[in-house]
């Protein structure tokens, strides 16, 4: 029975590191931030995102189950410039996105240890970061991904149950209020949409992991797909749960999200303490930051691989010393960036969230094209459902993104 499960386990992989990924600031931070701020009025928002989203992610993990190759690797196919315009957005995005996780993580790390000296704890962080990957031991930090996400899903979980059964601290008639006629809503709901629940350029990333558990694993194509969906899943509920939490616990109060790293820290680990217990502190502390420990290392992983993967199809330059490059630039130019929004915490995710949402739409349109494309064999080409969902996404984040432009 024991010998089962475990098999069983083995087959999960890049859905769950995709979803450990995905679990980081959108939910932990944007989630939180919009059931205090804005009650429920949101959720409809978040529902959206995640569902009109879903294709390019799961096009990610389609494309490199049927040609064994990454969409990086398939984008080459279509065209240089294609390679060149991908460069160009993720370079555009890469140092916010990763200084964003990096000064979430330096915050937890001051809250848990006490040490106040946020812009050495944010050095130090990215220096283990580049050692933890430059020596190769991500390897290790990857096997207990799936533990530490099990505990903070179940203690998410607990600490929902809880807090539904207990009602909303503050008393209100309605936890829904008007965002639509307000210009500071409407760019928190884009910035809100960024990373719910991740950056579709983002997608790259599934593609590689999925070739990589490929590798060492003989999963069937319906265990692949499981495998994400239920990772997609998971971050879709948890989303829910953290909006919940900010809204039951802060709405209403007069309270807002800290502008700071290490306070809005203190902030999310009291969510957890106010319903579960004191003596919840030290195991949600350890395990908040864990999950973004393991975000942070991941996507410099994953901003790394993918750059130097571009950068081989482009001009066929040895991939490691290229992926060494990349790993020394994306773990120093964070850290000037985060120095610069010290004081100023929701900028900076803010900042880091819209530009991905603003990409978003360049990345759906070459997913959908590619996996429709004659390089696909049509056994493993999207039903015609998932096509529609995929056009309806495109024209969602086009129409967002319009918007945006519109209203700046």
């Amino acid at each position: 029975m024991v010998n089962r499960f475990r098999k069983k386990l083995q087959k999960f992989g890049p859905g769950i590191i995709f979803a450990s990924t995905a679990i980081g600031v959108s939910h932990l931070v944007q989630s939180t931030r919009a059931g205090a701020e804005y009650g429920f009025t949101l959720i409809i928002f978040i529902l959206m995102a995640n569902i009109f989203k879903y294709p390019f992610f799961e096009f990610g993990t389609r494309y490199a189950y049927a040609t064994k190759e990454s969409l990086i690797e398939g984008y080459s196919r279509i065209g240089k410039w294609v390679l060149i315009s991908y460069l160009m957005i993720t370079i555009l995005s890469m140092f916010t996105v990763i200084a964003a996780v990096g000064f979430v993580c330096s915050g937890l790390i001051s809250q848990i240890t006490g040490y106040t000296d946020l812009r050495m704890v944010t050095i130090l962080l990215f220096v283990v970061c580049f050692l933890i990957l430059f020596f190769g031991r991500y390897v290790i930090l990857e096997d207990i991904i799936k533990l530490i996400s099990s505990i903070l899903l179940l203690s998410t979980l607990s600490a929902f149950i809880v807090c539904v059964i207990n009602g909303p601290t503050e008393v209100s008639d309605n936890f829904i209020r008007p965002v639509l006629s307000d210009k500071k809503s409407i760019l928190f709901i884009i910035a809100l949409m960024g990373w719910m629940p991740t950056a579709v350029d983002l997608s790259t990333w599934n593609s590689i992991w999925t070739i990589e558990k490929l590798k060492v694993s003989k999963n069937s194509f319906r265990e692949i797909m499981f495998d994400f969906r239920f990772g997609y899943f998971i971050t879709i509920i948890l989303s829910l749960f953290f909006l919940t939490l900010g809204c039951y616990l802060m709405f209403g109060s007069g309270e807002e999200i800290p502008n700071s790293s290490s306070l809005f820290a203190n902030k999310l680990i009291s969510l957890y303490t106010s319903t579960l217990g004191n003596w919840s502190y030290l195991l949600i502390s350890i395990c908040a930051f864990s999950v973004m420990f393991s975000t942070t290392v991941s996507v410099i992983d994953g901003y790394s691989r993918s750059m130097s993967l571009t950068l081989k199809n482009l001009i066929n330059v040895n991939s490691d010393r290229c992926y060494f490059g990349w790993l020394l630039v994306s773990c120093f130019l964070p850290i000037i960036i985060i120095f610069n929004f010290m004081n100023d915490f929701k900028k900076l995710i803010d900042l880091a969230t819209t530009i991905s949402f603003i990409i978003a739409p360049f990345c759906a349109i070459l997913n959908h094209y590619l996996i429709n494309s004659k390089f696909v064999s049509q056994k493993f080409k999207p039903s015609r459902y998932l096509n529609v969902l995929s056009y309806s996404g495109i024209v969602f984040l086009v129409a967002f993104c319009i918007i945006y432009f519109i209203i700046i």
